[in-house]
């Protein structure tokens, strides 16, 4: 299999350096993301190719040929997998020529050889009644070969340190800057919660209590009745910051932790929720930031079960293993969640990006649809 492989990359060796040399005097700049794009699908197939064999995979690490022709060539020219595809091309075809002439030679000496030997071998077996246990020696080396072929392939194909840390970076400065926007966001809606919830009624309650002031001498019953409505006032207002309050960090976690404010969660809901808290219940607590994102993302799904999928039943589940969090929400609605379709779902994944965590959806048309949340805890 790999003999047809080596044919198309000896032409590629002669393909990339031809198509590079006409890129300095851009008679071919056009060309070059086009033949980047068809060495990448080259060295793609190999990687599969080879991971199948070995049973495992190496992720491919580009950087994506979008935008104008200027961008996708600049692109296509700083890109460290290009390079590194480039240089697999001459060691790939001169490594499978050779394991193709030592496999061949195996073939020569190992059939006579093997087959004398395993002849022999089952002979004597059949005379003693019992099965044989011999296996070809020469013959078997061909796998060895392959293995050699393969894990060559992979360490050849496989992303360096060095953009594997690049790509870290990039992802970590992706999350901050949603974390920071997300920050942004909740410090202008709690301002505008304040503004124009908390400050008008103030205000309002401030004006009853000068005009309650004025009429005290002159009418008495009049000037009770406004400091009733002005205490009644107060109270709206006392409940309206313990709601600002409690979106910013709900008291119920302080007070009854991460699994009794899932509980609560769960008893004010409309839909039955199946819980399975143990794993936050029990041992250690966790960090505060931690049980915070958890609660939001938890009450966030809870909230677009109630709205959206015309579920029955839904369901919350913890596990906590190698200093992991793992939520899971499921529901058995209707499915089909668009998550740019202001489901409060961005939300979910700025403030788990924010933790380094990860939130991943699966919502088939006809349901179920899942939640499922990892965050790093340090336990």
């Amino acid at each position: 299999m790999g003999l047809p492989m080596a044919v198309v990359c000896f032409f590629g060796c002669f393909v990339v350096p031809a198509s590079l040399f006409f890129t300095v005097f851009v008679i071919g700049a056009p060309a070059w993301p086009e033949v980047v794009r068809a060495l990448r699908r080259l060295a793609g197939h190999e990687r599969v190719r080879a991971g199948a064999f070995l049973g495992s995979t190496v992720r491919e690490e580009y950087l994506p040929l979008d935008g104008a022709l200027s961008d996708r060539f600049r692109l296509a020219m700083i890109d460290p997998g290009t390079w590194r595809d480039a240089l697999w091309l001459p060691v790939q075809t001169l490594s499978v020529i050779l394991l193709s002439l030592l496999t061949l030679l195996l073939w020569l000496v190992g059939l006579p050889l093997d087959g004398v030997r395993l002849g022999m071998a089952d002979a004597v077996a059949r005379r003693r009644g019992v099965p044989s246990q011999a296996e070809p020696l020469v013959l078997n080396l061909q796998r060895f070969l392959a293995e050699r072929q393969a894990n060559w392939t992979m360490h050849l194909l496989r992303p360096s340190e060095s953009s594997r840390l690049a790509e870290r970076v990039a992802e970590l400065s992706e999350s901050r800057a949603g974390a920071v926007e997300a920050h942004s966001a909740e410090l202008r809606r709690i301002e505008r919660d304040l503004h124009d919830g908390v400050q008008a009624q103030l205000v309002a309650l401030s004006l009853r209590i000068g005009l309650a002031k004025q009429q005290l001498a002159k009418d008495p019953e009049a000037t009770r009745a406004r400091l009733d409505e002005a205490q009644e006032g107060i109270e709206r207002v006392l409940a309206d910051l313990r709601h600002v309050v409690r979106t910013v960090y709900p008291p119920v976690l302080t007070d009854r932790g991460l699994a009794g404010a899932v509980r609560a969660l769960a008893a004010g809901s409309s839909i039955p929720v199946d819980l399975q808290v143990s794993a936050v219940e029990n041992g250690h607590r966790l960090p505060a930031s931690v049980e915070a994102a958890a609660y939001f993302v938890i009450a966030e799904g809870l909230t677009n079960i109630r709205k959206h999928s015309r579920a029955t039943r839904s369901s919350v589940r913890f596990q906590r293993s190698g200093g992991q969090l793992t939520i899971t929400v499921t529901d058995d609605g209707r499915g089909g969640a668009d998550e740019h379709g202001g489901s409060g779902l961005v939300g979910i994944r700025r403030r788990v990006a924010a933790l380094d965590g990860t939130a991943t959806l699966t919502s088939p048309v006809g349901g179920p649809t899942e939640l499922k949340v990892e965050l790093p805890c340090g336990l």
